[in-house]
């Protein structure tokens, strides 16, 4: 409860830039309550005082730039910079070892499915630097699982009012089991649509062929 009033008074100071620098302080390991912050924040909107495409558009931005950042972090400095130097960010040896695990378990979906496991979510871009992966793929992934993130904690608090607290906490239980049912339809339907332009193209491809056979033939 004191971290509700905590952050209802933040809200009340300074507005949408709670959630921007709030997110974007928690990424790079410093201690912020996120989820809470986007559920109550999703409150506000569903009570008029917040506008929601505004709240997504800002926790999207600060999460993103957050992850960025920590990537790059990790990207130039290195491990050792990270045993060194983590621990000032909260970034200890043991948590570099989760992280570690849980790659070795979901590999690079752990970028989009890290923000939903706690303890984890916050080391995932050091983690994704460090190994040098493209940046590409670092965006592909970090940045589709921030908008996934963000739009479902603030969804809370915007669809069930009053109630935001209690959905929050059972969100908050099966948050993993939710992103991975969710990540499994999207990697169908990215199968799905892969098919289609491949068969539309073999196709084309058949036809130009006739086309071409005839043309000779004349």
């Amino acid at each position: 409860m004191d971290v509700l009033k905590w952050i209802a008074q933040l809200f009340e100071e300074y507005g949408y830039g709670v959630l921007f620098f709030g997110l974007l302080l928690e990424f790079i390991a410093l201690p912020f309550p996120g989820e809470t912050t986007m559920a109550y924040a999703g409150y506000l909107s569903y009570a008029g005082t917040l506008d929601f495409g505004k709240l997504v558009l800002l926790a999207f931005l600060g999460t993103t730039l957050g992850m960025t950042i920590t990537y790059f972090i990790g990207r130039w400095a290195g491990l050792p910079f990270i045993q060194k130097y983590g621990k000032w960010v909260l970034l200890s040896p043991d948590k570099l070892q989760k992280t570690q695990k849980w790659f070795q378990r979901y590999g690079y979906w752990l970028i989009f499915l890290g923000y939903f496991i706690p303890g984890v979510r916050h080391f995932t871009g050091y983690f994704a630097g460090i190994i040098a992966l493209s940046f590409r793929k670092f965006v592909l992934y970090a940045y589709s699982g921030a908008l996934f993130w963000v739009i479902l904690f603030l969804s809370i608090g915007k669809l069930f009012g009053p109630q935001w607290d209690a959905i929050f906490h059972l969100v908050e239980l099966y948050a993993l089991r939710i992103a991975g049912v969710v990540g499994f339809i999207i990697l169908l339907y990215m199968i799905y649509r892969w098919r289609s332009f491949l068969f539309s193209s073999l196709r084309k491809s058949e036809k130009s062929v006739k086309t071409s056979n005839k043309d000779d033939l004349k």
